[in-house]
């Protein structure tokens, strides 16, 4: 596959060119050793495309998967616990999940276990590849790399898109890069909180 676009929010590509930049050399050879082209494959079933050969995600992911395991990128889970009750949230924030539970139930609170997963981390950087539904990417960018951030286990974030062209050649309900780079730019230069690389990708 190849780069097409790059977008840096937060100079999230300025970090990473500067602190890191093996990552950012192993992060585009990846891209580029992914082959696309024998992933199109999936036979459409949708009313309009029935019969189109499209890419298939599945495949696209498996080839990101296997190659970022490669380098060492491995899964990340930060754990926690949640309530109702918004003081109680407030108060327990920054504290480890341990001291959470006990201090949720100690006040008579129902302590839920919840946590934020994200696939690929590796010397404090997240990697999401999107090949799910939109809303996926809003939920990649506003909670999993916020979350690993504001808890101190990121310092930065990427989110990996296809471009328009390569969508409209998926199923439908993919997110592309042109649309979820609006997204950002409509929310003002700070928000989300996090540095980020969200990086467009064709075959």
């Amino acid at each position: 596959m190849k780069l097409i676009e790059i977008y840096s929010h937060l100079n999230g590509l300025e970090f990473l060119k500067v602190h890191k930049p093996q990552l950012w050399k192993e992060i585009r050879q990846v891209i580029s050793n992914v082959d696309a082209k024998s992933c199109k494959t999936k036979v459409s079933k949708e009313k309009g495309m029935k019969g189109t050969i499209l890419y298939s995600p599945i495949c696209m992911n498996t080839y990101f998967k296997r190659l970022l395991a490669n380098n060492g990128w491995k899964e990340s889970r930060v754990s926690y616990w949640v309530t109702r009750n918004e003081k109680l949230v407030r108060k327990t924030l920054s504290m480890n999940p341990k001291e959470q539970k006990k201090v949720i139930e100690a006040s008579g609170e129902k302590a839920i276990y919840s946590y934020n997963q994200t696939d690929f981390v590796k010397e404090r950087v997240a990697i999401e590849v999107q090949f799910g539904k939109y809303s996926f990417v809003a939920y990649d960018l506003f909670v999993k790399h916020l979350a690993f951030y504001v808890g101190d286990f990121i310092d930065l974030g990427i989110e990996i898109l296809p471009m328009k062209e390569l969508q409209s050649q998926m199923s439908s309900g993919v997110p592309y890069f042109e649309g979820e780079f609006y997204n950002i730019i409509r929310q003002g230069r700070g928000v989300p909180a996090v540095p980020l690389i969200i990086l467009g990708i064709l075959p």
